[in-house]
């Protein structure tokens, strides 16, 4: 049977909606990030940016702590951190006070990968100003609507039409 689709066209109700236009954004950069590290950086993925990032910020943390402080999932925060040793970016000690716990400590060989990533990130961030997209500026506002849990849709899209 012949169709009158059109495969490559978003259909018209959908296209202009914050919750699209967010998720195309998140796929793009994602996709884009993915591409980043994979040429740039070692091998490593946006869970171990997180997890450098936070640790650079914020100092030696439980990896419980890392995986509530990133949104990283506990089970993938274990094997994250296990892949950043190996590599010698991270050192895991147990806790004195708590046995069962691991405190995880950023190395200099960590924070010289951090730089490497980051200029990953901010070449990004240079693609993304100079293709005249969302700036973060927006990204950001709509994140801390979300976070703040102002996310009703009227909201996302004021926030939206206002910055395009």
């Amino acid at each position: 049977m012949e169709t009158n689709h059109p495969p490559t066209q978003t259909p018209t109700r959908i296209k202009d909606r914050p919750t699209w236009l967010i998720s195309r954004a998140y796929a793009r950069s994602s996709g884009l990030l993915k591409a980043g590290f994979e040429s740039h950086g070692s091998g490593l993925r946006s869970y171990h940016y997180r997890l450098l990032a936070a640790l650079d910020e914020g100092g030696p943390a439980s990896q419980a702590e890392l995986g509530r402080g990133t949104g990283i999932d506990r089970s993938d925060v274990t094997t994250a951190l296990t892949e950043l040793e190996s590599r010698r970016l991270v050192e895991r000690t147990v806790d004195a006070d708590h046995k069962r716990r691991n405190i995880v400590t950023l190395t200099s060989e960590g924070v010289d990968q951090l730089r490497e990533l980051d200029a990953v990130v901010d070449e990004l961030v240079g693609l993304i100003e100079r293709g005249h997209e969302v700036a973060p500026s927006t990204l950001g506002t709509v994140s801390g609507a979300i976070d703040a849990s102002q996310s009703s849709v009227g909201i996302l899209e004021d926030v939206i039409c206002r910055h395009r």
